[in-house]
């Protein structure tokens, strides 16, 4: 015989409004969710997140004796925080951070519990909802700092241990071979997979809130020293067995095996202190069957403010999308002013890592001093989540690159145009060449150019990118190397930086222009226009912005030829030919769908930006 689930009549109703919210909103922001799925499924780091919304269903199923009796009553305060969630997806998608839009995500399913069922059903199901949030794989931004931590430990072991260690950032020698600490041996994976299963099992086996947080705060803390013992224990197995073991399966076999025996000796040692479990509740009659206590249907337009407060940011994107550059990027390099020269090739065949990029420009010159300096410039328009300028991907060198290593990186105070730049540093070396100084080595400076102006901040370039875009200039980036060879001498790197810093003080500026003419941005003018209508007249303002652009350096100026057309989506038109914006020619405008004719008589505001 089997046992019939029933639902309670009065909550029929907000369960089919609840299951039709969240299927609009999964449909409406159907991209971040695939794109958690995507990285569940290629990264073994998330891959729990497939498993994370079935353990949530699971513990919400486990409530349901409490809940039955409940009247759901909708929390109106969850539709201003579903706004401020949905908000914060537009501000990640403006400048496609995927930690952004997919919590902004989970934050729009979770609070749509209680904007439907109420504050007083959300109480109880804090945990599972809450649960929720491991499906987000955010973590990747820690990556950095437990690499280097992990080689701080290791170091510092192995010079406890009697063993002489000689260490470049996060590569060392030791006299029986040389290591590195790559993605793998951050521990990051471990920590995520700890956390998870830690407040799972802190939730279910607890219920003093007191216990729930020591356990959870050793489930933090035993993975992150256990990753760095196990780090020390495979060098120490490679230099013992001269390197015969620690390398391959027997490295895979040392992480998950060592990691499974910490783990599960941690869950041994908290189930000492399980709590029982507390008594079942009693049945009882829903509240309100009849009486007042059964809240009043909520009106259709009270959900139609909700869906509308869901579907708002998609609107608000597709009107900031008409403003972005769609024609192909063309990178000529910037004009080269005396005494610096050009090269006929650059000083070295090493590029950065940047992902995806809409165009790439390598280039050389040389100082009056026949010095070498490289340009690298990785430009970027229509981004979106596969190709973005500031990216946790985009690095100047990958950690199991097989020529190049990073073995320096800081910031650096610089100038740029007459203002003060704080640039990214790095020192690369070619790993054939060994660990000692000389040949083989660069040093790197790195900014981003975005919004029409620089910085080598991730967080600035994320700001100012979403600033061009809401403004309407685009989304155009780019990504800007410049470097240099080292020398063995003991100032090689100030050397180095004294040039880097000549070149920004010589050639920024025709840096600058080129970066702002690739753009095409460089025209652009507001027209008072006069209109006749059928009624009466009127004064409009439109922006013209170029449609094509025919560029000509001459003695460091740009003489530009521009033919001009309505930036407005809904019109077309044209303006005559010229270096200047429009004047006194005459420029013809028609608007759809209303197909006034638009005529401009004269111009009384100008906006010029010549290169």
């Amino acid at each position: 015989m089997t046992h019939r689930i029933s639902i309670p009549l009065h909550w029929h109703r907000p369960l089919a409004v609840l299951v039709l919210l969240q299927a609009v909103i999964l449909a409406a922001y159907w991209h971040s969710a695939w794109g958690m799925v995507m990285i569940w499924s290629r990264s073994e780091t998330y891959a729990h997140g497939f498993v994370v919304p079935l353990i949530s269903l699971w513990l919400v199923w486990r409530q349901r004796a409490v809940l039955a009796p409940m009247v759901p009553q909708p929390g109106r305060l969850a539709w201003l925080l579903m706004l401020g969630a949905a908000m914060l997806w537009l501000a990640g998608d403006l400048v496609a951070v995927n930690a952004a839009t997919q919590l902004a995500l989970v934050t729009l399913i979770v609070l749509s519990v209680p904007a439907v069922l109420g504050w007083h059903v959300a109480k109880v199901l804090t945990f599972p909802l809450g649960f929720l949030f491991f499906a987000v794989p955010i973590g990747d931004f820690l990556l950095p700092y437990f690499m280097e931590w992990t080689a701080d430990f290791t170091v510092l072991a192995l010079r406890a241990s009697g063993i002489p260690v000689y260490r470049e950032g996060l590569q060392f020698i030791i006299p029986s071979g040389a290591w590195s600490v790559v993605e793998a041996c951050s521990g990051i994976r471990y920590l995520i997979a700890s956390v998870t299963v830690g407040s799972l099992f802190a939730h279910l086996s607890y219920q003093s809130t007191r216990k729930r947080v020591v356990f959870v705060g050793v489930a933090i803390l035993v993975p992150l020293v256990a990753n760095w013992v196990r780090a020390y224990l495979i060098v120490m197995l490679g230099h013992l067995s001269g390197n015969t073991l620690a390398t391959g399966v027997d490295h895979l076999i040392y992480g998950w095996v060592f990691f499974g025996i910490v783990i599960g000796v941690m869950f041994l040692i908290g189930a000492r202190w399980t709590d029982p479990l507390p008594p079942p509740p009693k049945a009882a009659a829903p509240h309100g069957l009849s009486g007042p206590a059964i809240s009043k249907p909520t009106p259709w337009g009270a959900w139609a403010l909700i869906l509308f407060v869901v579907l708002a940011p998609q609107c608000v994107l597709a009107m900031l999308n008409l403003g972005t550059h769609t024609q192909p990027v063309q990178l000529v390099a910037p004009t080269v002013a005396s005494p610096w020269h050009a090269t006929a090739t650059p000083p070295s065949t090493w590029a950065p890592a940047f992902q995806n990029a809409s165009a790439t420009l390598h280039t050389g010159l040389a100082d009056g001093h026949d010095q070498p300096v490289g340009l690298q410039v990785s430009y970027y328009r229509q981004q979106d989540y596969e190709r973005k300028l500031v990216s946790s991907e985009n690095v100047m060198v990958v950690s199991q690159d097989p020529v190049w290593a990073r073995v320096g990186s800081g910031g650096v105070d610089a100038r740029l145009q007459g203002r003060p730049l704080r640039v990214d540093s790095t020192v690369l070396r070619q790993q054939a060449l060994g660990m000692g100084k000389g040949e083989g080595r660069l040093l790197a400076w790195r900014f981003y150019w975005v919004n029409n102006g620089f910085t080598a901040s991730n967080y600035m370039g994320k700001i100012q990118g979403a600033l061009s875009r809401i403004t309407g200039r685009g989304d155009d980036g780019a990504n800007v190397v410049i470097y240099t060879p080292l020398s063995s001498a003991e100032n090689a790197v100030a050397e180095a930086s004294a040039r880097l810093q000549a070149y920004l003080d010589s050639q920024g500026d025709a840096l600058a222009g080129m970066l702002q003419q690739t753009q095409g941005r460089h025209c652009a003018c507001v027209v008072s226009l006069v209109c006749s209508t059928p009624w009466a007249h009127e004064t409009l303002r439109a922006t013209w912005r170029p449609a094509s652009i025919t560029s000509r350096p001459t003695a460091g100026l740009t003489k530009t030829m521009c033919t001009w057309s309505p930036a407005w989506p809904w019109a077309t038109g044209v303006c005559p030919s010229s270096t200047s914006p429009p004047a006194s020619s005459p420029c013809s405008m028609k608007t759809a769908p209303w197909g006034l004719s638009l005529t401009a008589k004269s111009t009384t505001t100008v906006n010029w930006c010549p290169s």
